[in-house]
Parts: structure tokens; sequence; C-alpha cells
């Protein structure tokens, strides 16, 4: 049942998140990506990570998400829909950027295939040894993945900055 679960989670993100890609309207990109949030939520609870999908709703599907949708409607985008209707030979290089990103995925998913469905170090009889999943996340966080949690945190802090500045460009 989880092996099910699992596949079913992901073949929903993979396809959220190429609609994500594909669909003209930002605001139609953005639910996408809402959807595939979602279904990465899924997926944590199907590996016993019960509080890392309640934080990716909260924060990823709630919050950000929230705040992607302000930045969008901030933004001009009728000068954006003229960009893409211009760029058509853009098409042929996503054509081709996609099929090495396809071979890519084939290529992992084929060479750690065991390593996905194994249940590697964090059994949910480990993790309930080291204090559950909200210790062993926040041990983790602060202690082997610091510098990634930092720098993912001052991406944030630029993207916000950007978003600002982009949707002060109207006042010239």
């Amino acid at each position: 049942m989880e092996t099910v679960g699992f596949y079913f989670c992901a073949s929903l993100a993979v396809v959220s998140a190429v609609f994500m890609v594909l669909k003209k309207n930002p605001v139609a990109s953005v639910f996408s990506l809402i959807i595939t949030f979602i279904s990465l939520a899924g997926l944590y609870v199907t590996l016993y990570a019960h509080f890392l999908a309640i934080i990716q709703i909260l924060v990823y599907a709630g919050a950000i998400m929230v705040l992607f949708l302000f930045v969008v409607m901030l933004l001009d985008l009728r000068e954006d829909e003229i960009f893409f209707k211009v760029q058509k030979g853009v098409k042929i290089g996503g054509i081709f950027l996609v099929g090495i990103l396809l071979a890519e995925v084939w290529f992992v998913a084929s060479s750690i295939s065991k390593n996905i469905l194994s249940k590697g170090n964090f059994t949910p009889d480990a993790i309930a040894r080291e204090g559950g999943n909200t210790m062993l996340l926040g041990k983790l966080l602060f202690t082997k993945y610091l510098l990634p949690f930092e720098l993912t945190s001052v991406l944030l802090l630029v993207a916000i900055i950007g978003a600002v500045l982009m949707s002060r460009r109207t006042g010239r």
C-alpha cells in the first residue's frame, strides 16, 4: 500500500510540475506548483515523515505560494505574454532540455532504485529512538545540513527582494 501511494504521489508531482512549466498563464502555473507541493507532502507521509509533510503544506503550499500569487499579480504580465509569443525558437531548446532531463531522471531512477525502495538509515524504529521526526529533523537541520539550510534562507530573501524590485519597475 505504501509503495502504491509513493508512486501515485510521485507521478502526480511529476505531472503537475510539467504542467507548471508548460502553462502560459502564471496563475495556473502557481496552482500547478501548489499541487506539486501537496503531492510532495504525500511523499513525505509515505516515508513516515509526518511533521515534514505538515510543514510542507503549511510553509510551501500555504505561505510561499500566497507570496508567489501576490508577486505574479504585481508584475506586468502583458509584457511577459509578448515575450512568450516572440520566443518561438526557445521551444526547440526547451524540448531538447526536457529530453536531457528525462534521460537524467531515467538514469538516476535506474541506478538508485534499490536505495529508494529500501528504508535506509531512518526507519520508524530509528526515528522513534531519536525522539521522533521533529527532534531528528531539528538535529539534522542545525548540525549536518546547517549550510544548505542557511543558503536556502538567503536565496528566499534574495528572491523576495528581486520580486519587490521587479514590481517597482512600472513606476519609472
